[in-house]
């Protein structure tokens, strides 16, 4: 497993011009905080929202949350001036939206070490048809990147697409970059859902995202943190399940045999390595819920 893994059931956006909503995100249980200084604050609340974000990274108050921050596009009159400001702040991660290329990874990888962040993981945003076209070279661009975070509400806008329960417009893209994050071991992260009263389509979009691979789903609004959680959460019996795979497979090694029926499921080493890992999961899950 990767050095970043980590759950990421949850990833709520918080605008960086609200200090309410940061001061808020403190107390909640959502594994990945994203301060935002992207598109979504206007442009007269930018530098606000910036040295709000500065404030709260300092205060490091968001215990074992993982902290993230979203800066604007580097053709934007902000984005160079976000990473300076937020560079040594010991962030989680820098969140960079708009990557479509290897190319572009780079440059926002360059811009961050070159203010002072040598050391810090980054998280690419895919958002466009290109950007999903070019997720294998976005995803082996460079080992600081941790996680990818799909904008599918962008995407489907670009794809000129709608939205419908069943997601079919955007499901091949949705595959295309979770084949591209596990082939170089990231982590991957669901577009948000922007219809906040609609919670069956919420809910059934975590569990289809769950179903495909997704780590978890990225989110706008508080209200839509249990139902991401429970669905991105193993299951007691998945647990219980794990564990007798591991055990069952060990002896079966021990005496002479490569596989094992388990619940009535032919169980080989890949099976091992997939329930180790939702094992460690529920264990970092665990310890969040406690902290």
């Amino acid at each position: 497993m990767s050095d970043f893994f980590r759950p990421r059931r949850s990833m709520l956006y918080v605008p960086g011009c609200n200090r309410r909503y940061l001061e808020k995100a403190k107390s909640l249980r959502v594994d990945s905080v994203i301060l935002d200084l992207g598109d979504p604050i206007l442009i007269d609340a930018k530098e606000e929202s910036r040295n709000n974000v500065v404030d709260f990274l300092q205060q490091k108050a968001y215990g074992k949350r993982e902290v993230v921050v979203r800066v604007n596009d580097f053709d934007s009159p902000w984005g160079t001036d976000d990473i300076k400001a937020v560079a040594k702040l010991h962030a989680d991660a820098i969140l960079f939206p708009n990557i479509e290329s290897k190319a572009d990874v780079l440059v926002a990888i360059d811009a961050l070490d070159k203010a002072g962040g040598k050391d810090t993981p980054v998280m690419v945003m895919i958002e466009s048809p290109k950007a999903v076209l070019h997720a294998e070279e976005i995803a082996s661009a460079s080992e600081r990147i941790a996680c990818m975070i799909l904008a599918t509400s962008d995407l489907i806008s670009q794809l000129h697409a709608r939205t419908t329960h069943s997601r079919i417009a955007v499901l091949h893209s949705l595959s295309t970059v979770i084949l591209a994050a596990r082939a170089y071991d990231l982590g991957v992260v669901d577009g948000i859902h922007s219809n906040l009263k609609d919670t069956d389509a919420f809910e059934y979009a975590c569990r289809i995202g769950r179903d495909m691979g997704f780590d978890g789903k990225s989110l706008v609004h508080p209200d839509q943190l249990p139902y991401a959680n429970d669905a991105y959460t193993p299951k007691l019996s998945e647990v219980e399940n794990a564990r007798e795979i591991i055990s069952a497979l060990a002896k079966a090694n021990a005496s002479g045999r490569g596989t094992v029926v388990v619940n009535d499921r032919l169980v080989e080493h890949h099976h091992v390595n997939a329930a180790k890992r939702l094992l460690s999961l529920y264990e970092m899950i665990t310890e969040l819920s406690h902290a």
